[in-house]
């Protein structure tokens, strides 16, 4: 399959494709200049792949939760680029698909993005669930007391490993409570391929309007 894949929910920008089981990708550190950088990464990575717009099967793009204003941007532009070539836009849940590029050896994993102020969405997957692909969709919102809370309670299966960007906060509170702390850098566009391919089955160009971010929450002026 051909797959253009966009991820920019939240601390990081990055778009990839999949052209003949080879990944191409690139980066970008202007996380908030979403607006500005998207497309021209993805006339980047285009060249780089050397592959025609033409020649895609569909669009990825990971869905949420995350920024409200990154979430809003990566979802129109790949919505913008699904509609012009007819092709199906394919959402990938960031939460499960973040948790599953780990390949963490600890028997559950919980990813965690922050919300609002003093808050996180965090949601938590036996490495069982992440390799078969089928992830369930429980996202919860809580303090970073709960996050370590659930971590605790998922280390007596095979131990447990808490996965985010940049939340460095985490790594004093979850001293002595068997879980431990990793920095998500390996998560990125050409995380999202695995799920994509495996949802493109289900996936229609010609509800590519139904398709919307997963913001997991109201959106006030004043959120994040």
């Amino acid at each position: 399959m051909n797959i253009l894949a966009i991820e920019c929910t939240h601390a990081a920008l990055s778009v990839a494709v999949m052209h003949a089981s080879v990944a191409a990708e690139v980066k970008s550190t202007d996380w908030k200049k979403a607006a500005e950088s998207l497309v021209p990464l993805i006339e980047e990575v285009m060249a780089e792949s050397a592959l025609d717009l033409k020649l895609l099967d569909c669009i990825a793009i990971s869905s949420g939760p995350g920024s409200f204003t990154a979430l809003r941007i990566g979802m129109a532009v790949a919505k913008g680029v699904a509609c012009g070539l007819g092709i199906p836009l394919v959402p990938v849940p960031t939460m499960p698909a973040m948790a599953a590029s780990l390949q963490a050896e600890a028997g559950s994993v919980i990813a965690v993005i922050p919300s609002r102020k003093g808050e996180y969405y965090y949601a938590a997957y036996l490495s069982g669930e992440l390799s078969s692909g089928v992830w369930h969709d429980e996202v919860k919102r809580g303090s970073a007391a709960d996050v370590v809370a659930a971590a605790s309670a998922s280390s007596g299966n095979g131990g447990s490993v808490v996965v985010g960007r940049g939340l460095n906060e985490f790594i004093p509170l979850l001293a002595g409570s068997g879980a431990e702390y990793r920095e998500a850098d390996h998560f990125s566009a050409s995380a999202l391929f695995m799920a994509a391919e495996r949802l493109f089955a289900g996936a229609d160009a010609a509800e590519l309007n139904g398709v919307a971010p997963d913001y997991r929450q109201i959106f006030t002026p004043n959120g994040g």
